[in-house]
């Protein structure tokens, strides 16, 4: 929700300047996402007047002009501007300023071999409209030399607010001021009301859809005559990103910022008949004024005449009935809209508007016949015409909602203490009524606060305006004696995986539990998808870490991030699990870019690969409680991952414990990534439950004696997996081998084709008494035979 200042005090009448107004809306729970003020970046530009054009004598379409910028030393300007001439006032870029539209430092420079100083500027080029046609022309009585952004009035800073999805009635400029005046920065200033006296009856409308538009009110202005905007209203809707059109459309569009009040204004000449609101009809379809044409079916509210559909109810117009610069005669649409009914609609069409936006959080329904007078009443000042009686088709829901509240729950709710005769002046500046005696009140909510249902809600709105930095940090009491542990097993196991991923350099990123339709396609697809998802693209619940690890990845790597190491544990989300639970405890990880910083030796940085992506699944394994050394290692993963150089840890065939390896190109590709990625997911619901022997641990005791250290080298047949024979090595002795690993494989030279030479160092461990040579011989003999096994021999 974007205003000016100077718009803002159009309803506040205050005194505050800028930083204690923005302090003020933070503080209110209103928070500020930006301030800019366009005269900050217009400083360098000054009214100027051409006193001579002359042909540039290389280029037809070039003109070289004398630019007096009121120093009294004219400057010569070489310009392309097909209204560039003698007389003409305008505003002229001085050498050294920067053009606001492409960052462009104006210097002094030779065109076609003739010097130019400066630039005479259109108004695209500074950021004020999309005329590009040729330069600015000001009236001939412009002060030249004054500051262009000072004479014209645009030094008045726009305010970007965010606005939540509770907060309706902040969604026009009078209800910000509402909400400052109640925290005490100035007074309301009231709202005028016209009366537009009506001559003859009004329009042929009704409603037919009461549950989709309960109420819809109208009024026609015959004789009117569209054209440009006021430069007041142009000007302050060109600084809120709003284009100007018209007259006609730009006062809908300039209430629905100042009031919160979405209207749409007709050409009576395109329509047949009087006007309806009701269901749409499975076939019928709306040009709307994006230029799309859209669909509509029986679950959307529409408005139509006899022949056709003219409007998608309370989201978009259409764009045949809609005000032209011939319009002489306007139907003005005041209507309420349901805003369920809005936010399902737009979610089937996928279409956003201002107008959708304010009616699915819910204008005021007691703002209808004010709003159409308003509207009325503009467009007889600004287009004359002659404007008919209202039509009221319809009621807008307008029950009156009562809440009991005592002031003493600000205190038992909040924390907060503030005095009943201070809680009493925030809710009536608030637009709440206040009735009954001390401890007993009767509040009235307004009707532009529909998100307000219970007393809470009336301390929420106390606590706000009184400051939540207001409320006090109180502990929680503590029971005496000694705590017991209040973290499960579950969570234990995830804060010893999150720790050791921290400890190995990886950085923990938290992100959003859905994705789109595409995304989780990527992964295999996702089993739940939302019917009412925030955005498209994030519909559907995650089957996998890895598309947010990605998407946080690139978003690093485009930001200069030589090398990115990011992990995240959560959740993945599946239906029909034989245990009953939809909800995954999974770890995931990405690592992209440098693994190592450029060696003076080779100039290059070393990549990551598949076994860094296995080395940080089995650290994060073991810090999980998974026993690692009994994990079978089995082919390639899932289609995430690169063919021959991806994995799986299993116990067993069945149980997949975790999955690694290089991604898959196609999905590097997807999310914009380049070079070798890798990644990795440990799915820590698959991990065993350890068997609890009570809180101590065991205490440690280190082995007595030496460990004894034998080097084997097998030839073993090409196909054969290395993890098959480690295994088959560890399991020769189990008592007396404690760790066997692979530290050397070779072919080439000495060892037959289709074989493969593999190096097994086996820690042998002995226990009460160091081993004999008989029992050594032993060992060594029972690894041999379990390689035999296998159709390995050792080598000689």
């Amino acid at each position: 929700m974007k205003f000016t200042l100077s718009w803002l005090k159009t309803h506040l009448d205050t005194d505050a300047d800028l930083s204690a107004i923005l302090k003020t809306l933070n503080d209110i729970g209103l928070e500020v996402e930006d301030v800019e003020n366009p005269a900050e970046k217009l400083g360098a530009f000054r009214i100027a007047k051409v006193l001579t054009a002359e042909r540039h004598p290389q280029a037809d379409k070039l003109q070289v002009l004398t630019v007096d910028q009121g120093d009294g030393h004219p400057l010569q300007v070489v310009c392309g501007a097909p209204n560039a001439r003698a007389g003409l006032v305008g505003v002229f870029g001085v050498e050294g300023a920067v053009v606001p539209v492409n960052g462009m430092v104006l210097k002094k420079t030779a065109i076609r071999g003739v010097e130019s100083n400066g630039m005479m500027c259109s108004f695209r080029e500074l950021e004020l409209g999309e005329d590009h046609d040729g330069i600015i022309e000001l009236a001939g009585d412009a002060p030249v030399g004054q500051v262009y952004a000072e004479w014209a009035g645009l030094d008045d800073p726009v305010i970007d607010v965010s606005i939540t999805p509770n907060r309706q009635d902040c969604m026009g400029v009078r209800g910000i001021a509402r909400d400052l005046a109640a925290a005490g920065l100035g007074t309301m200033k009231p709202l005028a009301i016209p009366v537009v006296e009506g001559s003859g009856p009004g329009p042929d409308v009704r409603t037919d859809d009461v549950e989709g538009c309960p109420a819809f009110f109208a009024r026609t202005v015959r004789g009117v005559a569209n054209g440009r905007s006021p430069e007041w209203m142009a000007r302050r809707l060109k600084a809120v990103g709003q284009k100007p059109i018209s007259t006609l459309v730009d006062i809908t569009n300039y209430l629905m910022i100042d009031l919160g009040r979405p209207l749409h204004v007709y050409d009576l000449a395109a329509l047949k008949g009087g006007l309806v609101a009701r269901k749409g009809k499975t076939g019928e379809e709306v040009l709307a004024l994006n230029g799309k044409t859209y669909a509509v079916d029986e679950t959307m509210t529409v408005i139509a005449d006899d022949a056709a559909v003219h409007d998608i109810g309370g989201i978009m117009g259409g764009e045949h009935s809609g005000a032209t610069d011939a319009t002489t005669d306007v139907l003005i649409e005041c209507a309420w809209f349901t805003p369920e009914r809005i936010a399902v609609t737009g979610q089937k069409l996928a279409l956003t508007s201002d107008a959708r936006g304010r009616f699915e959080r819910g204008v005021d329904p007691a703002f209808l016949d004010d709003g159409l007078s308003i509207a009325t009443d503009l467009v007889v000042k600004l287009c004359g015409g002659t404007p008919s009686e209202p039509t009221r088709a319809g009621t807008p829901p307008l029950t009156p909602r009562t809440i009991s509240y005592d002031p003493a729950q600000c205190l038992a709710l909040a924390g907060v203490d503030v005095a009943a005769d201070e809680q009493q002046r925030i809710l009536e500046s608030l637009g709440f009524g206040v009735a009954g005696e001390a401890g007993a009140w009767t509040i009235t909510v307004p009707t532009w606060r529909r998100d307000v249902d219970g007393w809470p809600d009336i301390v929420e709105e106390v606590v706000r305006i009184v400051g939540l930095d207001k409320v006090p940090s109180t502990p929680l009491p503590r029971a005496p004696g000694v705590a017991r542990p209040t973290a499960t097993a579950e969570q234990m196991v995830e804060r010893r995986v999150r720790r050791t991923a921290a400890a190995r350099g990886l950085a923990e990123a938290i992100n959003w539990s859905f994705l789109s339709e595409k995304e989780a396609a990527s992964v295999g697809g996702g089993d739940w998808t939302l019917a009412n998802p925030i955005s498209e693209e994030l519909k559907v619940m995650r089957p996998s870490l890895l598309p947010g690890l990605l998407s946080a990845t690139r978003r690093n790597m485009d930001r200069g991030a030589a090398s990115v190491r990011l992990f995240e544990l959560g959740r993945r989300y599946f239906t029909g699990q034989k245990d009953g639970s939809w909800e995954r405890a999974t770890v995931g990880f990405v690592l992209a870019g440098e693994k190592t910083p450029r060696g003076w030796q080779t100039g290059k940085a070393q990549p990551f690969g598949a076994h860094d992506a296995k080395a940080e699944v089995t650290a994060l394994l073991a810090a999980a409680g998974a026993p690692v050394a009994n994990l079978q290692s089995f082919g390639e993963a899932s289609g995430a991952y690169h063919p021959g150089q991806s994995g799986t840890l299993r116990l067993g065939p069945k149980t997949v414990l975790a999955e690694y390896g290089v991604l898959h190109p196609s999905l590097a590709r997807l999310f914009g990534l380049t070079g070798t990625v890798v990644a990795g997911e440990i799915f820590l619901d698959a991990i065993p439950a350890k068997r609890r022997t009570g809180f101590m641990r065991a205490p440690y005791a280190p082995p007595a004696l030496q460990a004894v250290k034998r080097d084997f080298a097998f030839l073993v047949p090409q196909a054969l997996e290395a993890d098959a024979l480690v295994r088959a090595v560890r399991g020769a002795d189990k008592k007396a081998i404690v760790e066997a690993r692979l530290f050397d494989m070779f072919v080439g030279p000495g060892v037959e084709e289709g074989h493969k030479s593999l190096a097994v160092e086996v820690t042998l461990q002995p226990g009460e008494k160091s081993f004999s040579q008989e029992e050594l011989d032993a060992i060594s003999s029972a690894v041999v035979k379990a390689a035999e096994k296998l159709g390995g021999t050792l080598r000689g």
